[in-house]
């Protein structure tokens, strides 16, 4: 799928950022922010035209409960 950000090019012909300059530059910009913080938190693959999304085994940030909350850990 093609976003209207997907285009490293600028109105005026210029070569801007590619998406993934763009995401790590948006994720790195807070004061604090750290390399890690642009990590990849997804895995996408495609299989005979489906196409699934993944939480990286390694994401600092899951969906769901945290950890001690009702639920978490199959409690």
């Amino acid at each position: 799928m093609r976003h209207a950000d997907d285009s490293n090019e600028t109105p005026d012909g210029d070569i801007d950022m590619t998406r993934e300059e763009k995401r790590r530059d948006q994720l790195t910009a807070a004061p604090d922010a750290v390399d890690a913080d642009a990590a990849p938190r997804i895995e996408v693959s495609e299989h005979d035209g489906v196409t699934r999304i993944d939480i990286a085994p390694d994401a600092p940030v899951r969906p769901g409960p945290g950890p001690g909350a009702p639920g978490a850990n199959g409690e």
